[in-house]
């Protein structure tokens, strides 16, 4: 089984066959906050969140979306004149805001030339009843992801890190959109502290017999300033190796179903702040090595995925 020339269902495929050209994410940052970091919740947000709100490449939360917008679209614009935008709503929580305040800041990129669609990056914990009226609404008019932090099913780590959330959260929050039918993509992270590779399969699986239509894989960055860093300098955990993550991500690729979108299956984080592990700075290099194991296997996404069960 291919996409293309791809064993994996990517995003890039399926945004070419849905709108039929290139298209691409612009990340923005609204300048909204968490209840992670505000108090609400707890202060100081996820133990691995770097200050950016894992906003790092968003635009500049100085200037409206819109600018932002225009901003980082007309570097893209001069390589694919013909490309499409969905407008990633990427820094912090964002639907963390009064109804009004999220309308106004959904409609305003929507209204530019070029966007066929939303992608907004929250927590399962901040999605009330009024946001989910109001997501239920743009799902009505627009193209629609809602991106979900879950990171991990695992009680303990998801305590160790400072989550303020949990599997049983995570999962009320994805039949809440699935009700609406919007499509629901997971964020998980490899390699987090106290967590082995049984334990990153177990979450897997459990996506794997969930109403999931897409997924994010990162690995672990530990970033300066954050307390994973404080952690890391105390020996408390090691990083992963590359082979030891491409391998892990085949696995997890083998048992989710066919028709999971793959969002991603490595993270981005600035060079300068990076701690470690420095071998993912080189993305390139690990996508490539991921497609080469899939080939060296001989195997493709959903190879050992048979109606729920693996």
């Amino acid at each position: 089984m291919s996409w293309g020339d791809k064993r994996f269902h990517s995003l890039n495929y399926h945004l070419r066959r849905k709108f039929g050209t290139k298209v691409f994410k612009v990340p923005l940052d609204p300048g909204f906050t968490c209840p992670n970091r505000d108090g609400t919740k707890g202060v100081g947000g996820c133990a691995f969140c770097s200050a950016a709100g894992s906003g790092d490449f968003a635009g500049d939360r100085a200037l409206p979306v819109k600018d932002q917008f225009r901003q980082v679209t007309r570097l893209m614009h001069s390589k694919w004149p013909d490309a499409k935008y969905l407008a990633y709503f990427q820094a912090f929580s964002n639907t963390y805001a009064p109804p009004s305040v999220l309308r106004q800041l959904y409609d305003s990129v929507l209204e530019e030339e070029g966007v066929v669609g939303l992608s907004i990056a929250t927590r399962p914990d901040c999605l009330p009843d009024q946001v989910l009226d109001l997501l239920k609404e743009f799902n009505q008019i627009t193209y629609l992801w809602v991106e979900l932090g879950l990171q991990t099913i695992h009680e303990a780590t998801s305590q160790a890190m400072n989550l303020g959330y949990g599997w049983r959260e995570f999962v009320k929050a994805v039949q809440e959109l699935r009700a609406g039918h919007i499509a629901v993509c997971p964020h998980i992270i490899l390699g987090l502290p106290g967590e082995n590779r049984e334990m990153m399969m177990e979450t897997a699986y459990a996506l794997a017999d969930l109403d999931i239509q897409g997924i994010k894989i990162h690995l672990l960055h530990v970033m300066q300033g954050t307390p994973l860093a404080l952690m890391y300098e105390e020996s408390r955990f090691q990083l992963m190796e590359q082979a030891e993550y491409v391998n892990l991500v085949v696995d997890i690729l083998e048992v989710l179903p066919a028709q999971v979108i793959i969002h991603r299956l490595t993270g981005d984080s600035p060079r300068q702040s990076l701690i470690g592990p420095g071998w993912s700075l080189k993305k390139w290099e690990v996508l490539n090595s991921i497609d080469r194991e899939l080939e060296s296997r001989q195997t493709y996404q959903g190879a050992k995925w048979r109606n729920g069960l693996v």
